[in-house]
């Protein structure tokens, strides 16, 4: 079975007050047109359809566009929703989508029943788990440990109908302990959502959304495909692909790629004023992209932004990087290290070492060693 892999379209999202509505549109057409050329078995969704839980009018309707275009080049097509999306409003209809192959996740219920895909190979069961909360589980399932992302997640899993003589296919909106962000996630603060990758043991492949930047995560069955556009600036020099991947019979995988390229890609460009406002250097690239420019002049420029957006009409950020600048940010980076409790920062540097947070053992142990030394 071939599978398309999407996550995180975040159609409606607005970008430095751009509005991308124009430039999802043209990323979902370029998917179709993949879809198309590569003739998947199945397609997912894993999360995030929409950048508000209440969407626009024009988001609603560029998704129901996408998503009845894609039915006619592949079903089945599975569908979740994510930490921005509202749960009852993407179960909406979900039954009677059914009849016509395409999967949308009831709001969490306890239970997520597999769907049957039959390939040369046999069945493979597709579970749908959209986004979830400790709370969510607790509700159905009071007995168990649901007290953190961890357990309850754990929990939910544990009361799926696996067989694990099958292939199983899990989609899946959470954060995966050891990925790695890019730039423009809601994550929980201290890392509380991490969830870890064995608890995806039992399935062959998960189709895993809520991360931007694509990704495996301790192996090719646990996988991140990334958003299909730049969403932050931290994400300039990632590149977007389409993410298929390929299941043979029990226990054999492979992943391909195939790359996006945006109507409008994001940049960062470096230097004087008389520099990047040369003929020859900005032909090297497409001035509509959007543009965030560093200014290396020692002087600010009277009206730069404004001056600037006749040669780069879609800049989002004017900065500069002199010597008056790299002296306040140095002031300001020692400032901010010298506010935070010395247990925040060791906590960093032993989650950077070891890929795991530090137990509340070790917690206490820390901050009853550091009240000690301040005595």
């Amino acid at each position: 079975m071939k599978l398309m892999h999407l996550s995180d379209l975040h159609i409606g999202k607005r970008l430095n007050e751009f509005s991308l509505l124009d430039d999802q549109s043209y990323i979902l057409d370029e998917i179709l047109r993949i879809a198309k050329e590569q003739k998947p078995d199945a397609a997912a969704i894993a999360g995030d359809v929409y950048d508000k839980s209440a969407p626009s009018a024009e988001a609603v309707a560029l998704f129901d566009s996408f998503i009845s275009r894609l039915a006619q080049i592949v079903k089945p097509i599975f569908v979740i929703s994510g930490n921005h999306d509202s749960a009852e409003r993407i179960a909406f209809g979900s039954s009677l989508m059914q009849t016509s192959g395409v999967y949308f996740s009831p709001v969490y219920n306890g239970t997520a029943e597999p769907t049957k895909v039959k390939d040369e190979f046999g069945t493979v069961n597709v579970y749908m788990l959209p986004f979830i909360r400790p709370s969510d589980v607790r509700r159905f399932y009071p007995d168990d440990d649901t007290e953190s992302f961890d357990s309850a997640f754990k929990a939910a899993v544990a009361h799926l109908d696996i067989d694990e003589n099958e292939r199983n296919v899990i989609i899946a909106h959470q954060f995966i302990t050891g990925a790695a962000q890019g730039g423009s996630e809601s994550v929980s603060v201290g890392g509380l959502d991490n969830i870890p990758a064995k608890v995806f043991a039992p399935f062959d492949y998960a189709a895993l959304g809520h991360i931007h930047k694509k990704q495996n995560i301790t192996s090719e069955h646990v996988r991140y495909c990334g958003t299909p556009l730049k969403y932050s600036l931290s994400e300039v020099n990632d590149e977007k692909t389409v993410t298929f991947a390929i299941l043979g019979k029990k226990g054999e995988l492979s992943i391909e790629e195939v790359p996006l390229r945006p109507l409008r890609d994001l940049r960062e460009i470096k230097g004087t004023y008389i520099e990047i406002t040369d003929r020859n250097f900005y032909d090297k690239f497409n001035r509509e992209d959007y543009i965030h420019v560093t200014l290396t002049d020692e002087n600010d420029i009277p009206e730069a932004i404004g001056r600037l957006r006749a040669v780069y009409p879609n800049i989002m950020k004017l900065g500069y990087d002199n010597k008056r600048t790299r002296e306040n940010r140095l002031i300001e980076d020692i400032s901010e290290e010298v506010r935070r409790y010395p247990s925040e920062l060791f906590a960093e540097f032993y989650q950077t070492c070891n890929n795991s947070e530090l137990s509340e053992e070790q917690k206490s142990y820390l901050d009853g060693i550091i009240k000690e030394i301040w005595k």
